[in-house]
């Protein structure tokens, strides 16, 4: 979370115990508006003492006792029940309430965050899209992130077709939202999630598979992906473009997406996913 996040969060909290000191100082040292007026002691009179003739002390007979009092059994006293300890409230698994959450730990600004995430299926296009990475697969139809607006550009020389520097720069602004998400954050609202994740992971999944191996190993299939020298070469069959060397062809989908970003943005992406799975694996141990 960035600076002027962490002064938003908590600028409330700091106004409302202000607001307490300030009650409880008022209180406890306010002047009262009825303060007793002092009461003034009068000097004690010295009369000369009386000679009086004792008189007999008085006897007092003792009272009887009072008279036991048994308990009938329908007068037997019932045990308080129990405190029954209240019902946490629900966790909101909304998509308003998850986007919120990221919005909240990035530095980047709320309408770039907005935009670029997608409005529904949060926690279930997560699950699916991570299920898929560890698979070797990709799920065109549960991505988290909307499409960049810019399309797929190559250009040709010496008979060949290259992949254009352009097609790469489209993604640099989700690369630069990805380093905005504090790490702390991004996996303290996993955590916080982590039970529902878990729930739909076993719908499509193993069901006795933690959900936290699923993820280092699509982590692992990213880090895995080579780095190569630009320019590259690709070719079309009329349906796709494809790399035109074999080695870079026979790399999995995730892979092969991922090379597509360029080797600056993989670069920036691999630093990001080594760090985030540096905290998976120090939380999953504790």
């Amino acid at each position: 979370m960035s600076e002027s996040s962490e002064k938003k969060s908590l600028g409330p909290h700091f106004i409302i115990v202000g607001i307490l000191l300030v009650v409880i100082l008022a209180v406890v040292f306010w002047p009262s508006d009825d303060e007793p007026e002092p009461v003034v002691t009068p000097e004690p009179e010295v009369t000369e003492p009386e000679v009086t003739t004792p008189e007999e002390p008085e006897v007092f007979e003792p009272t009887q006792p009072a008279p036991t009092v048994e308990l009938e059994e329908k007068d037997e006293v019932e045990p308080l029940p129990e405190p029954v300890e209240p019902e946490p409230e629900p966790l909101d698994t909304s998509d308003p309430a998850v986007k919120a959450s990221l919005i909240e730990s990035s530095s980047a600004s709320k309408e770039t965050v907005n935009r670029m995430l997608v409005d529904e299926g949060l926690i279930q296009r997560f699950v699916v899209s991570v299920t898929n990475l560890a698979n070797d697969e990709m799920a065109p139809n549960h991505q988290l992130l909307t499409p960049p607006e810019q399309n797929f550009r190559v250009y040709s020389q010496a008979g060949k077709q290259w992949i254009d520097a352009a097609s790469y720069k489209r993604y640099t602004p989700y690369v630069d939202m990805l380093e905005s998400f504090n790490n702390e954050a991004l996996l303290n609202i996993y955590g916080i999630y982590k039970d529902d994740i878990q729930a739909k992971y076993a719908e499509i999944g193993s069901p006795d598979q933690d959900f936290n191996s699923v993820l280092l190993e699509a982590i692992d299939q990213l880090l895995d992906t080579p780095e190569v020298p630009v320019p590259v070469e690709v070719y079309t069959d009329s349906v796709a473009y494809k790399y035109a060397d074999d080695r870079l062809e026979s790399l999995n989908e995730p892979q092969k997406q991922l090379l597509r970003t360029g080797p600056d943005n993989m670069r920036r992406i691999k630093a990001k996913l080594r760090e985030l799975k540096v905290l998976v694996e120090e939380r999953g141990s504790n």
